[in-house]
Protein backbone atom coordinates (compact mmCIF):
# COMPACT_ATOMS: atom_id res chain seq x y z
CA UNK A 1 0.00 0.00 0.00
CA UNK A 2 1.24 3.48 -0.89
CA UNK A 3 1.37 5.79 2.14
CA UNK A 4 1.91 9.51 2.23
CA UNK A 5 4.26 10.98 4.82
CA UNK A 6 1.57 11.81 7.37
CA UNK A 7 0.27 8.23 7.18
CA UNK A 8 3.79 6.84 7.50
CA UNK A 9 4.29 8.85 10.69
CA UNK A 10 1.32 6.99 12.14
CA UNK A 11 2.59 3.58 10.98
CA UNK A 12 5.30 1.36 12.45
CA UNK A 13 7.70 1.96 9.54
CA UNK A 14 11.19 3.24 10.33
CA UNK A 15 11.31 6.48 8.37
CA UNK A 16 14.02 7.96 6.19
CA UNK A 17 13.97 11.65 5.35
CA UNK A 18 16.80 13.50 3.65
CA UNK A 19 17.78 17.09 3.00
CA UNK A 20 18.30 18.74 -0.39
CA UNK A 21 19.25 22.37 -0.99
CA UNK A 22 17.74 24.40 -3.83
CA UNK A 23 20.24 25.85 -6.29
CA UNK A 24 21.92 29.21 -5.88
CA UNK A 25 20.59 30.37 -9.24
CA UNK A 26 17.97 29.31 -11.75
CA UNK A 27 19.69 26.13 -13.00
CA UNK A 28 18.00 23.45 -10.91
CA UNK A 29 19.18 20.39 -12.85
CA UNK A 30 22.00 19.46 -10.41
CA UNK A 31 19.74 19.79 -7.36
CA UNK A 32 17.02 17.69 -9.01
CA UNK A 33 19.58 15.04 -9.95
CA UNK A 34 20.72 14.93 -6.33
CA UNK A 35 17.12 14.33 -5.26
CA UNK A 36 16.76 11.54 -7.83
CA UNK A 37 19.37 9.55 -5.91
CA UNK A 38 16.82 9.33 -3.09
CA UNK A 39 14.05 7.78 -5.21
CA UNK A 40 12.80 4.61 -3.57
CA UNK A 41 14.75 5.12 -0.34
CA UNK A 42 13.53 8.42 1.16
CA UNK A 43 10.00 8.73 2.50
CA UNK A 44 10.16 12.51 2.11
CA UNK A 45 12.73 15.14 1.14
CA UNK A 46 13.34 18.32 3.17
CA UNK A 47 13.93 21.42 1.07
CA UNK A 48 16.07 23.93 2.92
CA UNK A 49 15.08 27.60 3.24
CA UNK A 50 18.20 29.73 2.65
CA UNK A 51 20.20 27.38 4.85
CA UNK A 52 22.92 29.01 6.97
CA UNK A 53 21.54 32.38 5.78
CA UNK A 54 22.97 31.78 2.30
CA UNK A 55 20.61 32.91 -0.46
CA UNK A 56 19.18 30.16 -2.68
CA UNK A 57 16.09 29.59 -4.80
CA UNK A 58 12.96 29.62 -2.62
CA UNK A 59 12.05 26.45 -0.79
CA UNK A 60 8.48 26.81 -2.07
CA UNK A 61 9.54 26.84 -5.74
CA UNK A 62 11.96 23.93 -5.40
CA UNK A 63 9.43 21.91 -3.37
CA UNK A 64 7.03 22.25 -6.31
CA UNK A 65 9.75 21.06 -8.71
CA UNK A 66 10.30 18.00 -6.50
CA UNK A 67 6.56 17.37 -6.33
CA UNK A 68 6.38 17.44 -10.13
CA UNK A 69 9.14 14.80 -10.21
CA UNK A 70 7.14 12.45 -7.99
CA UNK A 71 8.93 13.15 -4.68
CA UNK A 72 7.15 14.04 -1.45
CA UNK A 73 8.72 17.31 -0.25
CA UNK A 74 8.89 18.74 3.24
CA UNK A 75 9.14 22.49 2.69
CA UNK A 76 11.25 24.22 5.32
CA UNK A 77 10.36 27.77 6.37
CA UNK A 78 12.24 30.06 8.74
CA UNK A 79 11.10 33.05 10.75
CA UNK A 80 14.22 34.97 9.71
CA UNK A 81 13.17 36.32 6.29
CA UNK A 82 9.41 36.94 6.48
CA UNK A 83 6.90 38.59 8.79
CA UNK A 84 3.62 36.91 9.69
CA UNK A 85 1.93 38.22 6.53
CA UNK A 86 4.63 36.80 4.27
CA UNK A 87 4.72 33.49 6.09
CA UNK A 88 0.96 33.01 5.76
CA UNK A 89 1.00 34.04 2.12
CA UNK A 90 3.72 31.50 1.28
CA UNK A 91 1.95 28.74 3.21
CA UNK A 92 -1.34 29.31 1.40
CA UNK A 93 0.50 29.35 -1.93
CA UNK A 94 2.36 26.14 -1.08
CA UNK A 95 -0.86 24.39 -0.10
CA UNK A 96 -2.55 25.49 -3.33
CA UNK A 97 0.37 23.96 -5.28
CA UNK A 98 -0.03 20.58 -3.54
CA UNK A 99 2.65 20.84 -0.85
CA UNK A 100 1.38 19.17 2.32
CA UNK A 101 4.46 18.79 4.54
CA UNK A 102 6.34 21.66 6.17
CA UNK A 103 9.09 22.02 8.76
CA UNK A 104 9.31 25.25 10.75
CA UNK A 105 12.39 26.79 12.34
CA UNK A 106 13.73 30.08 13.60
CA UNK A 107 16.61 30.35 11.11
CA UNK A 108 20.26 31.38 11.45
CA UNK A 109 21.17 35.05 11.80
CA UNK A 110 22.02 36.77 8.47
CA UNK A 111 25.47 37.63 9.80
CA UNK A 112 26.34 33.93 9.33
CA UNK A 113 25.61 33.96 5.59
CA UNK A 114 26.48 35.60 2.29
CA UNK A 115 24.34 38.73 2.82
CA UNK A 116 25.54 39.74 6.31
CA UNK A 117 24.10 43.25 5.98
CA UNK A 118 20.52 42.07 5.51
CA UNK A 119 18.00 42.77 8.26
CA UNK A 120 16.51 39.75 10.08
CA UNK A 121 12.74 39.74 10.63
CA UNK A 122 11.96 37.27 13.44
CA UNK A 123 8.43 38.67 13.71
CA UNK A 124 7.48 35.29 15.23
CA UNK A 125 9.45 32.58 16.98
CA UNK A 126 9.14 28.92 16.02
CA UNK A 127 6.49 28.18 18.67
CA UNK A 128 4.31 31.09 17.51
CA UNK A 129 4.89 29.93 13.93
CA UNK A 130 3.40 26.54 14.83
CA UNK A 131 0.41 28.30 16.35
CA UNK A 132 0.02 30.28 13.11
CA UNK A 133 -0.07 27.10 11.03
CA UNK A 134 -2.68 25.51 13.26
CA UNK A 135 -4.87 28.60 12.82
CA UNK A 136 -4.58 28.26 9.03
CA UNK A 137 -5.51 24.59 9.42
CA UNK A 138 -8.65 25.65 11.29
CA UNK A 139 -9.68 28.02 8.51
CA UNK A 140 -8.68 31.38 9.99
CA UNK A 141 -5.61 33.57 9.62
CA UNK A 142 -3.29 34.62 12.45
CA UNK A 143 -5.36 37.76 13.02
CA UNK A 144 -8.57 35.75 13.36
CA UNK A 145 -10.01 36.49 9.92
CA UNK A 146 -11.88 33.73 8.11
CA UNK A 147 -10.14 32.13 5.12
CA UNK A 148 -11.82 31.12 1.87
CA UNK A 149 -10.37 27.62 2.12
CA UNK A 150 -8.05 26.49 4.92
CA UNK A 151 -5.05 24.18 5.01
CA UNK A 152 -4.21 20.77 6.47
CA UNK A 153 -0.44 20.64 6.88
CA UNK A 154 1.69 17.86 8.30
CA UNK A 155 3.90 20.15 10.35
CA UNK A 156 7.33 19.43 11.76
CA UNK A 157 9.76 21.30 13.98
CA UNK A 158 13.42 20.93 14.92
CA UNK A 159 15.36 20.38 18.12
CA UNK A 160 18.82 19.91 19.54
CA UNK A 161 19.51 16.72 21.49
CA UNK A 162 21.39 17.83 24.60
CA UNK A 163 19.31 16.58 27.57
CA UNK A 164 21.01 19.08 29.88
CA UNK A 165 19.76 22.14 27.98
CA UNK A 166 16.61 22.74 29.99
CA UNK A 167 15.37 25.75 28.00
CA UNK A 168 15.67 23.74 24.78
CA UNK A 169 13.58 20.94 26.28
CA UNK A 170 10.96 23.42 27.50
CA UNK A 171 10.72 24.89 23.99
CA UNK A 172 10.40 21.41 22.48
CA UNK A 173 7.57 20.64 24.89
CA UNK A 174 5.81 23.83 23.77
CA UNK A 175 6.19 22.77 20.14
CA UNK A 176 4.65 19.39 20.92
CA UNK A 177 1.74 21.04 22.76
CA UNK A 178 1.20 23.36 19.77
CA UNK A 179 0.58 20.32 17.62
CA UNK A 180 3.89 19.48 15.93
CA UNK A 181 3.35 16.28 13.94
CA UNK A 182 7.05 15.34 14.00
CA UNK A 183 10.44 16.53 15.24
CA UNK A 184 13.70 16.38 13.28
CA UNK A 185 16.83 16.70 15.40
CA UNK A 186 20.35 18.02 15.22
CA UNK A 187 22.92 15.47 13.98
CA UNK A 188 23.53 12.54 16.34
CA UNK A 189 27.05 11.24 16.98
CA UNK A 190 26.77 10.48 20.68
CA UNK A 191 24.09 7.76 20.84
CA UNK A 192 24.22 7.75 24.65
CA UNK A 193 23.36 11.44 24.74
CA UNK A 194 20.52 10.87 22.27
CA UNK A 195 19.15 8.05 24.42
CA UNK A 196 19.12 10.37 27.45
CA UNK A 197 17.41 13.02 25.35
CA UNK A 198 14.71 10.56 24.28
CA UNK A 199 14.17 9.50 27.89
CA UNK A 200 13.78 13.14 28.94
CA UNK A 201 10.99 13.71 26.38
CA UNK A 202 9.33 10.29 26.69
CA UNK A 203 6.15 11.97 27.94
CA UNK A 204 5.73 13.82 24.63
CA UNK A 205 3.65 11.97 22.07
CA UNK A 206 5.46 13.17 18.96
CA UNK A 207 7.57 11.12 16.51
CA UNK A 208 11.27 12.01 16.63
CA UNK A 209 13.42 11.64 13.51
CA UNK A 210 17.12 11.68 14.38
CA UNK A 211 19.52 13.79 12.33
CA UNK A 212 22.57 12.26 10.67
CA UNK A 213 25.55 13.96 8.98
CA UNK A 214 28.16 11.44 7.75
CA UNK A 215 31.68 12.63 8.58
CA UNK A 216 34.20 13.07 5.78
CA UNK A 217 37.35 13.96 7.71
CA UNK A 218 38.81 14.61 11.14
CA UNK A 219 38.81 18.31 10.33
CA UNK A 220 35.06 18.20 9.71
CA UNK A 221 34.50 16.53 13.09
CA UNK A 222 36.69 19.11 14.84
CA UNK A 223 34.86 21.97 13.10
CA UNK A 224 31.47 20.63 14.17
CA UNK A 225 32.53 20.24 17.79
CA UNK A 226 33.88 23.78 17.84
CA UNK A 227 31.32 25.67 15.77
CA UNK A 228 27.96 23.86 15.58
CA UNK A 229 25.84 24.30 18.67
CA UNK A 230 24.33 21.08 19.99
CA UNK A 231 26.66 18.70 18.15
CA UNK A 232 28.98 16.45 20.16
CA UNK A 233 31.36 14.14 18.28
CA UNK A 234 32.73 11.82 20.99
CA UNK A 235 36.49 11.31 21.43
CA UNK A 236 36.36 7.70 20.24
CA UNK A 237 34.89 8.79 16.90
CA UNK A 238 37.54 11.52 16.60
CA UNK A 239 40.21 8.83 17.04
CA UNK A 240 38.54 6.60 14.43
CA UNK A 241 38.55 9.45 11.92
CA UNK A 242 42.14 10.38 12.73
CA UNK A 243 43.39 6.81 12.22
CA UNK A 244 41.31 6.10 9.10
CA UNK A 245 43.14 5.37 5.87
CA UNK A 246 39.98 6.37 3.99
CA UNK A 247 38.13 8.98 6.09
CA UNK A 248 35.04 9.10 3.84
CA UNK A 249 34.54 5.33 4.06
CA UNK A 250 35.16 5.43 7.80
CA UNK A 251 32.58 8.19 8.15
CA UNK A 252 30.04 6.10 6.27
CA UNK A 253 30.80 3.10 8.49
CA UNK A 254 30.38 5.18 11.66
CA UNK A 255 27.11 6.62 10.32
CA UNK A 256 25.79 3.16 9.39
CA UNK A 257 26.54 1.83 12.88
CA UNK A 258 24.84 4.88 14.38
CA UNK A 259 21.74 4.21 12.27
CA UNK A 260 21.57 0.65 13.59
CA UNK A 261 21.43 2.03 17.13
CA UNK A 262 18.93 4.72 16.22
CA UNK A 263 16.46 2.17 14.84
CA UNK A 264 15.92 1.16 18.48
CA UNK A 265 15.50 4.72 19.77
CA UNK A 266 13.79 6.92 17.15
CA UNK A 267 11.03 6.84 14.54
CA UNK A 268 13.50 7.43 11.75
CA UNK A 269 16.60 9.18 10.51
CA UNK A 270 17.12 12.44 8.66
CA UNK A 271 20.20 12.35 6.38
CA UNK A 272 21.95 15.70 5.87
CA UNK A 273 25.12 15.15 3.84
CA UNK A 274 27.62 17.94 3.35
CA UNK A 275 27.52 17.93 -0.44
CA UNK A 276 25.52 15.48 -2.54
CA UNK A 277 23.55 12.32 -1.75
CA UNK A 278 25.76 10.11 -3.93
CA UNK A 279 26.71 7.97 -0.91
CA UNK A 280 23.28 7.97 0.77
CA UNK A 281 21.91 4.84 -0.97
CA UNK A 282 25.04 2.88 -0.01
CA UNK A 283 24.94 4.23 3.55
CA UNK A 284 21.38 3.01 4.05
CA UNK A 285 22.28 -0.36 2.53
CA UNK A 286 25.22 -0.65 4.94
CA UNK A 287 22.81 0.06 7.80
CA UNK A 288 20.33 -2.56 6.60
CA UNK A 289 17.62 -0.03 5.79
CA UNK A 290 15.35 -1.14 2.95
CA UNK A 291 13.57 1.16 0.49
CA UNK A 292 10.21 2.76 1.11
Amino acid sequence: MLFNFREKLNSSKFLVTAEVSPPKGTNFSVSLEDARQLKGIADAINVTDNQCSIMHMSSLAFSKLLLDEGHEPIMQLTCRDRNRIGLQSDLLGAYALGIRNICLMTGDFPSCGDHPGSKPVYDLDSVQFLQLVRKLDSGIDFAGNELDGGTSFCTGAVSGIDPEKTLQLIKLEKKAKCGADFIQTQAVYDVGMFEEFMESISHLEVPVIAGLIPLKSLGMAEYMNKNISGINVPEEIMIQMKDASNPIEEGLFIASETIKELTKLSRGIHVMPIGSHKNTPRLLSMAGISGK
